[in-house]
């Protein structure tokens, strides 16, 4: 009995003392998970009250690091431009700058040139980087895209120039032949001559400075805010009344073909400006004895229906790489056939600013040696008719809707086919 007795007396101590660690151990367990560990400062760390809020609608790509460099928060569009990449900070120079600023506190900003991600041609990403002190343990960077600001920059600059080499040739032929006029002072003939040289170069300089104002005017203001209705025919007898002198000096024959009655909708001044530069580079590039043809006609596009000016001539063509900058400022193809024909390089540039601030594209096909074919496609004007056409569930659509709603498409991709070749024009 005693036996037994102590038997029991052990196992019931035993279960005791059993159940005690059982209790401390899981009490050491609680605590234990609790307690804040390296890996858990890293992985959830507190932002600082509204600093989340105003992150999220910064325009700047932001990025928060804590003092593992770990990214705590990152913006969208810091993903975008590769800045993070698998939990970390992508960007070396950033990253030091980072734990410069974490050391001693100091605001820190520079302006780096980053690779492109997926891109094979080298080109850099230009980004302003500022980074600051968050908290105390916390350090945010904000990144700003400057790319297409520096490429509007070096555009200005190019332009600028541009403008002061063109500008200066006129002028220097001015005043050269100024001094021949005065020094020829008693010699009739030499100063007739020189005179007539003299109007040639005042006139070069008078249509660029006027060319020039058209860009300017084409670049700053909105077409459609006094858009009209405008007929197709009038605009071809229009283009092709301003180039008859000149076609007719070369025996060019000058023909209009196409779809009658036709409208688009815009601004009666420039897009008569755009098609009649398009006709008289055609006339200023074409040999004597050959031909321009202007062909309008009307082509569905899902968006709704286009309006297709085409300009054709026989002229001297263009080259592949040429066609690729034929549009822009004072890009010549022939620059010396510019200069005996008075051209600025302006004109094709106007006619590309005109064309897109109406909704619509202008391309080109050209072969050397065989002409080219310069082609406008603008939406076609919201007529009375044409909605009662499309039904009367779309009746009450204005005729902004309806430009808004043609999507153009890049010359590469139109969908559209190109006009004839010379060899067949009407």
């Amino acid at each position: 009995m005693d036996v037994n007795a102590a038997v029991a007396a052990a196992a019931a101590i035993a279960g005791v003392l059993t159940g005690v660690i059982a209790v401390l151990a899981f009490r050491w367990s609680e605590r234990e998970q609790k307690r804040p560990t390296r890996t858990s400062l890293h992985t959830d760390p507190v932002l600082p009250p509204g600093v989340d809020t105003v992150l999220s609608v910064l325009r700047s790509s932001a990025v928060v690091l804590d003092e593992a460099d770990a990214v705590v928060k990152a913006s969208s569009a810091a993903y975008a431009l590769g800045l993070v990449r698998g939990g970390k900070l992508a960007v070396e120079p950033m990253l030091q700058m980072a734990r410069d600023t974490r050391r001693d506190g100091e605001i820190r900003q520079v302006e780096l040139d980053l690779p492109r991600r997926g891109n094979g041609r080298g080109e850099a990403l230009a980004v302003s980087a500022r980074v600051a002190p968050l908290g105390s343990r916390l350090v945010l960077l904000l990144v700003e895209d400057l790319t297409e600001a520096r490429r509007i920059e070096a555009v200005r600059r190019d332009f600028v120039a541009n403008v002061s080499h063109e500008l200066k040739t006129p002028v220097g032929a001015l005043s050269l032949l100024s001094e021949a006029v005065m020094d020829a002072a008693d010699d009739p003939e030499a100063v007739e001559r020189f005179a007539g040289r003299m109007q040639i170069e005042a006139t070069r300089l008078t249509n660029l400075v006027q060319e020039l104002i058209d860009l300017s005017r084409v670049q700053n203001d909105d077409p459609l805010d006094d858009a009209e209705p405008v007929r197709v025919d009038e605009l071809v007898a229009e283009a092709i009344d301003r180039c008859r002198h000149a076609a007719g000096t070369k025996q060019i024959t000058m023909a209009a073909g196409g779809t009658a009655d036709l409208h688009v909708r815009g601004n009666r001044g420039q897009l008569a400006a755009a098609l009649g530069n398009l006709v008289e580079n055609a006339v200023n590039y074409s040999p004597a004895r050959t031909r321009v043809g202007i062909a309008a006609r009307r082509v569905a596009a899902p968006g709704g229906d286009l309006i297709e000016i085409a300009v054709t001539d026989q002229g001297i063509g263009i080259s592949e790489k040429d066609k690729e900058r034929v549009f822009e400022r004072f890009y010549r193809v022939d620059p010396a056939r510019s200069r005996a024909t008075g051209g600025t390089g302006l004109g094709l540039a106007i006619v590309k600013h005109v064309v897109a601030s109406h909704g619509g594209e202008v391309t080109v096909w050209s072969a050397e040696g065989q002409g080219s074919t310069f082609t406008l496609r603008l939406p076609e004007a919201g007529l009375a008719r044409d909605r009662a056409q499309r039904g009367s569930d779309r009746a009450g659509l204005s005729d902004e809707t309806e430009r808004s709603s043609a999507t153009p498409h890049s010359p590469q991709t139109s969908p559209y086919e190109t006009f004839p070749a010379p060899e067949v024009l009407p």
